[in-house]
């Protein structure tokens, strides 16, 4: 085997392409002093970005030879021969190696930790697979035998079951056939006259065995690039938005200085995403070679949406999610059902049903489409059977068509092998054929869909790349912009994958720390080559946690400083943004005039909340503005008062229907009754702690009353509705309770599940209470009683009326029938921005007090 250098002669911005000429150059003096047919020679280089471009510099150079056949490893397998898998292969297919995995677990006796260890296993052996896959056929058992010489004893109890997943591990990559198999037979090399290897950043165990298989015809060649290093630019960014801001604008500065192909290197996803629509929302074509995780695609998400609905404990929330996405599915019923169950909240699909006795005939239309819908979904069946299912859901969905039409959902659809002919394979395939429930087949999908790429589609000459740091080799590049240059982003050395520990790297022939160190420092070095470079991180992370810079870019600092003056070194970056100056422009207090919209009645709650803040009336009230209720949302303060409402309401009519019952057994009759009603009984553990004061609050409350009843007062009636037309006015309003004293004066009262100071607070206010004098006008009574009852859950029952409740109510009405006539007049109605009124108000954001 022979080893050719590039020759020393240096470049400046042309340096990749004259490396590419010398490259080249040497590449037709091997084939010539091998004695080989350019057209029977294969150049294997390190990665599949670089083919088109030697093919096209191979023509420009040797216009009239036969061109080699530029070729990498898998591109070259995959050319010469057509490999498919034995059933118990270690295939790189995610999805289909997670079921061998757990068929292999089964026949090791580790079925009861299957799901536990699968995960596991599958990672060690993809590494090793990676490994097995370079050594030829007839080579394969000596290296499991040096493998498995490396891992601990199963007889170690601390390791047993790591050493136990590392031999299955190994056994089932020795044992398995690959795709690289074919570049080792008498078939390829046959056809072969030269074999000539390109080496990249990191060694390739695959290239280095074919180049022992063809040793008397083979030669590697290092494309080293020897141009001079570039003007780099160090911008220190205040946190992850002011790096992604920062370096779209870096790019953006490079394209409008026509400096093109940029660069973008991806070494943290998330910030590359973040510049990439930044980009993309300036109408900047991209072109982006890494990709990212399937599982995070809108197809992805569509059909995740769908296979939650289909779960038995499937939230409404999560049903309703699917049905909006669904067009098969009548939008207009959707929006009826999601209505009403904002309303009345049930957190469980199956409840809806249940409680829906007499729905809409429009209602009850889609309740049993989606119950017709769902029913494929149940039970334990194979992977063939719910695949073919959940292509029958989607189809059923009329969502098929969208995926099938859509990159991101063909590459759904093929990953999961959702085709006819793939569906007919994995019915065929045995380890396909162990029963699972929906639970386990999503979680198969979700970590098929992660751990798949998806590569948008992109304009061949998109002046903006987005690359691995790995991948700079070759590249001709006119700037690179590299964001993410901290120490948790951009290490020295990178951490080996896997928990292997350094012997048994060298024993499994896995890149070693050192190996990953020197490849590292190689881009780092083609980093630095590339004309104009940007290189940006941040000093703190999302959760304010200091950063420093990378060690590499600590060392390019290092290196500045002790340059003389005038060299070209890295300097610091300028910020390419432009500021921009903008005209303070303060919000005024909006004061809306409600005269068009003239409530036609008042309750309490809304005179009062026009006492608190008119905006707050005029939005809410006015113009019907509302919140959309939460669907899954934690039972608190609010349910439990609720709750309490209904249970002693239940309660009194139950006691007045049948007054010689038995109190206790009425009260938990009732209170089971409120519970079914509220739909608290699905998840009891949330309602726990709540319920476990009612026992306490219940015994006091039974108490209370008996002294009560000792007074005279009796029930009368318990959330009674009622109307009346004091003062020319339309009031209306539900009472939670009506008592009769022994006069015969109605006692109002109002149940409050709060501090026993604010319930007496309430009644010390005087005129600034609204809710009981209010009471008083819609009872019509000439001389009523109101009280609020406190039921605290820590205090005793207490009542606490409010004196001199007919000089208020007067007071309320004369104060209503002005205001109401000052709105109808068209006097404004101010925000007024005041104290825990504003706290809570769902108007804030649209009378937008924090802009004011």
């Amino acid at each position: 085997m022979t080893v050719i250098a590039e020759s020393d002669d240096s470049t400046s911005a042309g340096g990749v392409l004259a490396t590419w000429r010398t490259l080249l150059a040497d590449v037709a003096t091997q084939i010539d002093a091998l004695g080989a047919h350019p057209a029977r020679t294969v150049v294997l280089l390190p990665y599949a970005q670089l083919m088109p471009l030697a093919e096209r510099l191979w023509a420009q150079q040797f216009p009239n030879s036969f061109a080699p056949r530029f070729e990498t490893t898998r591109n070259w397998a995959a050319r010469v021969g057509t490999f498919q898998p034995s059933p118990n292969d270690l295939s790189f297919d995610h999805g289909r190696d997670l079921l061998t995995a757990a068929s292999l677990l089964e026949g090791a006796g580790l079925g009861a930790q299957r799901a536990l260890l699968v995960g596991p296993l599958l990672e060690m052996a993809t590494q090793l697979g990676q490994m097995a896959a370079s050594v030829p056929a007839e080579l394969r058992p000596e290296w499991a035998a040096q493998a498995r010489q490396s891992l601990p004893a199963v007889n170690d109890a601390a390791l047993a079951l790591d050493a136990a997943l590392a031999r299955i591990g190994v056994a089932w990559a020795a044992n398995s056939d690959y795709a690289s198999d074919v570049l080792f037979t008498r078939r390829v090399s046959d056809g072969l006259d030269a074999l000539l290897i390109v080496e990249g950043i990191q060694a390739d165990p695959l290239a280095s065995h074919l180049a022992d298989h063809y040793h008397d015809r083979s030669a590697t060649l290092q494309a080293q690039v020897t141009a001079t290093i570039g003007q780099i630019a160090l911008h220190t960014c205040a946190d992850g938005e002011d790096e992604a801001e920062r370096a779209a604008a870096c790019v953006l500065q490079h394209l409008a200085l026509g400096r093109t192909p940029v660069a973008l290197c991806a070494g943290d996803r998330v910030l590359t995403r973040r510049v990439s629509a930044l980009l993309a929302a300036r109408g900047v074509p991209l072109r982006d070679e890494t990709g990212w995780k399937l599982s995070t695609t809108h197809a992805a998400a569509l059909l995740h949406a769908l296979l939650q609905a289909c779960s038995p404990t499937a939230s409404t929330d999560a049903m309703l999610d699917a049905l909006k996405l669904a067009p098969a599915f009548d939008a207009a019923a959707v929006q009826s059902l999601e209505k009403a169950l904002r309303r009345q909240p049930v957190r469980n699909w199956l409840e809806v049903a249940a409680r829906s006795a007499t729905p809409s005939p429009r209602l009850a239309a889609l309740l049993t489409q989606v119950e017709v819908w769902r029913a494929p979904m149940e039970g334990r069946q194979t992977l063939g059977s719910w695949l073919g299912n959940t292509r029958a859901l989607l189809e059923g969905a009329g969502v098929w068509p969208t995926l099938a039409g859509d990159e991101a959902g063909a590459a759904v659809i093929d990953a999961l092998g959702l085709s006819e002919a793939a569906l007919e394979a994995w019915r065929q395939w045995p380890a396909a054929q162990r029963r699972m429930a929906l639970g386990e087949f999503t979680r198969w999908v979700s970590q098929t869909l992660e751990a798949a790429s998806f590569r948008p589609p992109a304009a061949p000459q998109a002046p903006v790349i987005i690359l691995p740091m790995s991948q700079l080799l070759g590249r001709p590049l006119a700037a690179l912009v590299l964001p993410g240059a901290d120490e948790r982003r951009l290490p020295s050395t990178p951490e080996p994958p896997g928990a292997w520990t350094a012997a048994q790297r060298q024993a499994l022939h896995m890149p070693s720390r050192e190996d990953l160190r020197q490849a590292q420092a190689k881009a780092w070095g083609l980093v630095q080559r590339v004309p104009h470079v940007d290189i940006l991180w941040r000093t703190s992370d999302d959760s304010g946690e200091p950063l420093s810079p990378s060690p590499l870019v600590q060392g390019l600092q290092m290196a500045a400083a002790a340059s003389p003056a005038g060299a070209n070194v890295p300097a610091p970056g300028v910020d390419p943004r432009v500021p921009r100056t903008l005209a303070a422009q303060p919000e005024s207090r909006p004061a809306p005039s409600g005269a068009a919209l003239l409530p036609a009645g008042l309750s309490a709650s809304s005179y009062d909340m026009l006492r608190a803040c008119p905006y707050r009336f005029f939005a809410l009230q006015q113009l019907g503005l509302r919140t959309e209720g939460e669907l899954d949302v934690d039972i608190d303060k609010r349910d439990w008062g609720n709750w309490v409402h209904a249970t002693l309401g239940h309660f009194h009519v139950a006691l007045k229907a049948d007054p010689a019952a038995d109190r206790l057994a009425l009260m938990d009759a009732a209170a089971a009754l409120a519970t079914r009603e509220g739909g608290l009984d699905v998840d009891e553990g949330e309602f726990l702690p709540f319920s476990v004061a009612w026992p306490g609050l219940r015994d006091a409350y039974l108490d209370w009353l008996t002294q009560y009843e000792a007074t005279g007062a009796t029930f009368e009636s318990a959330e009674t509705a009622l109307k009346a037309q004091p003062g020319g006015l339309q009031l209306f309003g539900r009472l939670d309770r009506i008592d009769r004293l022994p006069g015969g004066a109605p006692m109002l009262i109002d149940y409050k599940t709060e501090r026993v100071d604010r319930s007496k607070a309430r009644v010390a206010a005087g005129n600034e209470d609204t809710q009981l004098p209010f009471y008083a006008l819609l009872s019509g009574a000439d001389a009523p009683r109101a009280a609020y009852l406190n039921l605290a859950e820590r205090e005793a029952p207490s009542l606490h009326e409010l004196p001199k409740l007919l000089a208020l109510a007067e007071q309320l009405l004369a104060g209503m029938q002005t205001d109401m006539a000052r709105i109808a007049a068209g006097q404004p109605l101010p925000a007024l921005g005041e104290g825990a009124t504003c706290e809570w108000c769902d108007a804030r954001g649209l009378c937008r007090k924090d802009f004011w």
